[in-house]
Order: C-alpha cells, then structure tokens, then sequence
C-alpha cells in the first residue's frame, strides 16, 4: 500500500494539487495500439494481478476480524481510535496496518448507521483503490459500498475525495444514502449536480467526500483553469499556491483523489468526446450558412456524395464538389470559400443521412437531446459541436440554439491523469485492462464473488433478419413469464425498445419500457425488474445503476432470464447486460439473440450464409455466432481506440498552443 506524501493541498503540493501536464504527456501511438493494449491486458493483469488481489483479500480478512473485536466497544473509544488513526494516517500515509485499523473502525460504523455489515469482498475492492488502482467486482456485488469504504478511509487521511458516478440521481442518491456514516465518522459529503449553482458547487467541493458525475467535475475543473489562467501566467501561479489561496472564486481544491464507479464507461467508452467549454456567440450569419448548408445538401443525391456510416462521416464526390459550387453561386460570401462551403455541407449529409432519431438522439420540448450509445441515457447538457447540433435541430424542425465558440477544452483522458491518486471500480474491466493501464497507468485486480455464481451457460441464437429475431423475442419472452420468471430485455436502440413494445403489445403481452424517454422513472423501472412474471424492454440503461432484487419465490423458479438482442461494440457490455442476472449467489440465465442483417453483421456474413440462417434460430453452430460476433466486436473496439488515441493527441497539441481564458474558434 501506498506510505508516501498524502495528496492533500498543503505546503508540499500548494493549494490546488495536481499533476503536472509534462507528467501526463508521456504517451506514444504504440503503447495504446490495439495489439499492444490487449498483449498488455493479457499477460499483465491476467497473471501478475493475482498475486496483487490475493494481497489485498488477506488485508480485507484482517481488516475483518479487527471489526469483530471492536464490535461491542463504546461510542467515546470508537471515537477516540478514529482520531488516533486520523492522527497517524496524516504522518504516514495509507500504510497497510492503519488502513487494516481505518476499514474496521468505518466497517463498524457502517453497520451501526446504515444496517450494513461490509463483506471481505467490499473490503478488498476498498483495499485495491486505496492502493490506486482499479478493483474488478461482479454486478450486485455492493459496489456503492466499496467505494464509500475507501473514500472514507481516504477522508480520514485528510485527502479530498470526489466519488464520480453515472448520473445526477445516483450522486443525489448515494450522498444521501451514505451521510450518516460519514456524518459518524467527522466527515462532511456534498453532491455536485448540473442545477446546482456556483456556491452550492463550492461549498460542495469544500466537504471532505464531494459526489458528482464525472462530467460535472471536469466541466468546474475547466472553469477554474480558466479563471486561473486570467489571473498569471503557471510559473506565478504555482509560486502564489505555495504560500497562499488557491486563486479567489474557484470551485474545486485541486484534483487529489478519485473514485470512478463504471471506472470502464467513463475512463473508456466516454473518453472519445471531447468536453468543451462553450460560450455563446449571437453570429446570425453563421446561423445562416448552417440552414444554407442544410437546403443544399437536401439538393444532392447519391451521386454527389459517399457516406462513411462507422466514422459518421460524408465525403463529397467530384460531382458533388461540382454541384455544390453552382449551388453557391446565388450564397452569401462565405460560401465562396470553396474548403468551408464543403465542410459544412458534408456535415450536413451526415446530420440528413447517418444521424437518426430515436438511436443518436430524441426530440423532446422542442429540443434535440444526444443519447450516449453507451449508456442508453440522455448526455445532458452535451451539444455536437461544429454546427452538426444546430443542423440537426433544423432537420428536425427545432429551434436552434446560438452558435458556440469554444472556451476550453478537455478529454477525460488528460483531464484524470492529472489526479494524483486516481482509482475505481466495474463490473467489466478485464478487457479493457490494456488500454486502462497504457492510458491512466492503472492496473487492474480482480475482486472475487463473496458467492459462486449460478448463472447458466449462455445461449447464442442467429436468426436471418431483425423481424423473425423480434418474433423470437416476444415468444421467448412470453414463455418465460408465464413460468413466473422475470424477464429483463436488452435493446440496441430507442427505436429498437419501441418496436419490440409494438409487437408485444399487439400480442396483448403486459410489459414495461425502460428508455432515455423514461429516464426520470430509470430507477423505480429497474428495481421492479425482478418481480414474478415482469418483462422489462430496455437500452443500455438497464446495464447499471440500479440493483434488480428478485421477489419472494423467483429464485426457485430460475431467477431472472436477461436476453440481449443488441449487437453492442463491445464484449464489456455484453457482460454488463448479462451480469444482471445471477449476483450475488441467485440462479439466473441468458440469451443472445442477433438478428444476421443488423449494419455490424452484415459484412461478416455473407449472402448465401445468410439465406441458409433458419427462421428459429436453431441450426447455427454456437462456436460460429461467437467468433461472428467477437470478431466485429474487436475490430470496432480497434477503430474506437485509434479514435480515442487521436483524439487525446490532438487535445494535448490544443492544450499547448492555447492560453486557457482566450475563445478558440
């Protein structure tokens, strides 16, 4: 464990710690390359991890058993050996007896407050990102516990946290949740969400354990860069924080330590969007160019242009360029700059063609909202930059929002390397454990199951085109209810959840619908999945979050059924998905329907393979559907990591050339 200088703003680190950028550059093409990240996924956190895991498991174990001595010991000891370890943290750092005596004195508190007695395996997850790193921990294993057990043992050292989860309730819930335990320990937690204003969000970050969404932190993070940067230059800045103030009016107090929950989706799935800081800029011709723009590329037709669907991307033709310049003619001046007038207008062939509604984004009170692929939730407050947003709203008929400039610029990959001790947790981290260790220089360790899993072996089933697997779906689905099982069924789309609830409903088949339109409803729709007979149509909302607890009698009759009919990007959601079924010791089992003309088959499959495809899935071999399906997994999780790769590159070049505080066009 680690016994070194605590990161905490002091003297030492000055008022705003953090690590600097020339520390965090070090990064090369090769050490994040597909082949690279999964050699080093492989052998080093496979293999030399175990050892590591089996570390922290015989912390935990003591850990354990000191909780069992205190357990009946008075509220004034209790308190005095919190101050004495308090006292002895601050002088030496996370040294393994004192977070051995610190994981005891919370574990005990936790059950006096909460009514929850912490499992080894909880401690152990603790002991792993006490450790700065990530701890690998099986869905409904109680990993909001976890992390709570570490950021209090942290906070006790005198450390702020900040404890990042996926979405605004679950900060607003687990703050709330865990503040008599950390009220009982002499800690303060405060939660970040997006309505909360500037002092609420100081106030927030002044508490020894703030909760916020990854995306809130970061986005106050760049506010206060950029009120630094106005006030000196970094040499006078670092010199003012060595003896004084962080610079006056900003929100956080450096970047000390963060816990990441779904450390997997935030640290890679989200990292290939950009955060800008954007500021309003009333350009009304530049309003015009984009609605030009969008009456011009509603001129062209096939010929004129190719649509790139894997980049989101449409290049023009020859013929297209053609086209467009005698369309220009009759334009205002701007579009007589031949580079920008085919910009904007490939920009606007990707918002008419590739990007559509109900699976990239929703309509709703007049507005278009983004939906992140990953998640299935809406991103809020999240804008296409560029334009693509504002052609979006004219395609679909909104008013459009003012243009943008942008103010500051950030991706999570630079902006959690600048923490100091960064650590988290996932159900899903093994295959991404290359490109986590290459990018953020985190390795991962394996939590094991406090109970072994039931969860039956997984069935593939391949079926000719989207409408005979649906059929299939709602059959299975019916099935199963009537023996009393609950039914959770994962989709691809909004679109998708939609016709699937069509064909039930036709079928006279009672359900319910979990998709970014409900999202106000996510987590009272996911806890009732459980319940006998129910069938839950979802998106990738369902994947996490919210535990799903299996009313009286559902275990007896198999547990809960999962079937996923989405080609996801990714075995890591996959198993996500999957994972919902069988925690904690129930039975449970799954399905994986694929519909063989869905966009990211189709290359893989060809023509005639395809007509011999029988309507009720049954016929192709297993081993067949799984390398179909692994191999445009792998080659799209290459061609997102080379994005990621190129995105971080071009940020890091943005940051060195750019003065935080000055608009960048």
């Amino acid at each position: 464990m680690r016994a070194a200088t605590l990161p905490v703003p002091g003297i030492v680190l000055g008022a705003y710690p953090e690590r600097s950028e020339r520390r965090t550059d070090s990064i090369s093409r090769d050490s994040i390359s597909p082949a690279s990240t999964y050699r080093t996924g492989a052998r080093h956190n496979s293999i030399r991890l175990l050892g590591h895991s089996r570390h922290y498991q015989r912390i935990a174990e003591r850990a354990a058993a000191a909780t069992a001595e205190i357990a009946e010991l008075d509220e004034a000891t209790i308190n005095q050996r919190l101050q004495s370890v308090r006292g002895e943290m601050a002088m030496h750092g996370l040294a393994d007896h004192l977070v051995c005596e610190a994981l005891a004195l919370v574990s005990k508190l936790a059950r006096d407050t909460l009514g929850k007695q912490p499992y080894v395996t909880q401690l152990t997850a603790a002991a792993i990102m006490l450790d700065g790193k990530l701890a690998e921990m099986a869905t409904g294993e109680g990993k909001t516990l976890a992390a709570a057990l570490c950021a209090a043992t942290a906070a006790l050292a005198g450390i702020p946290v900040h404890v990042m989860t996926a979405n605004d309730y679950l900060v607003s819930r687990d703050a709330m949740t865990l503040a008599p335990l950390y009220r009982a320990l002499g800690l303060s937690v405060g939660s970040v969400v997006q309505k909360s204003d500037r002092d609420a969000r100081r106030t927030a970050y002044a508490c020894n354990i703030t909760y916020g969404t990854a995306r809130q932190i970061a986005f106050d993070y760049l506010r206060d860069r950029m009120l630094r940067g106005r006030l000196r230059n970094d040499l006078e800045l670092r010199a003012a924080e060595l003896t004084s103030k962080p610079a006056e009016g900003a929100l956080l107090r450096g970047l000390c330590m963060a816990i990441v929950d779904e450390a997997d989706s935030i640290l890679i799935d989200e990292a290939g969007v950009p955060l800008i800081l954007s500021e309003r800029s009333a350009n009304a011709a530049e309003t015009g160019s984009l609605r030009h723009a969008l009456d011009a590329a509603r001129e062209l037709d096939d010929r004129h242009y190719r649509l790139q669907p894997t980049q989101m991307q449409a290049e023009l033709t020859q013929t297209g360029r053609d086209a467009l310049e005698q369309l220009s003619e009759s334009a205002g001046s701007s579009w007589h700059n031949r580079r920008h007038r085919e910009e904007v207008v490939s920009l606007a062939l990707a918002a008419l063609h590739l990007f559509q509604r109900d699976k990239h984004y929703l309509v709703r009170d007049d507005q278009v909202e983004i939906i992140d692929e990953t998640t299935g939730r809406i991103a809020t407050g999240r804008q296409w930059s560029r334009g693509l947003h504002q052609l979006i709203e004219f395609k679909e008929g909104c008013r459009p929002r003012e243009p943008q400039y942008t103010a500051a610029q950030i991706t999570y990959q630079r902006f959690f390397r600048r923490y100091l001790h960064l650590a988290g947790l996932s159900g899903t981290l093994q295959e991404a454990s290359g490109e986590l260790r290459s990018v953020y220089r985190l390795r991962v360790a394996k939590v094991p199951t406090r109970l072994p899993c039931q969860r039956q072996r997984t069935t593939y089933r391949l079926y000719p085109d989207r409408d005979s697997r649906w059929d299939a779906v709602a059959e299975r689905a019916l099935e199963l209810s009537q023996h009393g099982r609950p039914v959770l069924i994962g989709t691809g789309s909004v679109a998708d959840s939609d016709e699937l609830s069509r064909r039930l409903n036709e079928a006279n088949v009672k359900h319910a619908v979990l998709n970014a339109r409900q999202d106000v409803a996510e987590a009272e729709l996911v806890a009732a999945a459980g319940q006998t007979g129910r069938i839950t149509v979802a998106t990738n909302m369902a994947g996490r979050g919210t535990d799903i607890e299996l009313a009286a009698g559902v275990a007896e009759r198999g547990g809960l059924h999962v079937i996923s009919c989405q080609h996801n990007v990714s075995a890591r959601i996959d198993r996500q998905l999957i994972g919902r079924s069988a925690r904690q010791g129930d039975p449970g089992s799954a399905d994986i329907m694929l519909a063989a003309d869905a966009s990211q088959l189709v290359q893989w499959i060809p023509q005639p393979l395809r007509r011999r495809i029988p309507n009720r899935g049954i016929g192709t071999p297993r081993w067949l559907i799984r390398l179909l399906l692994r191999t445009s997994q792998f080659f799209e999780e290459m061609r997102r990591r080379d994005q990621r790769h190129a995105l971080l590159l071009r940020d890091q070049q943005q940051e060195r050339g750019r003065i935080f505080g000055r608009p960048v066009e």
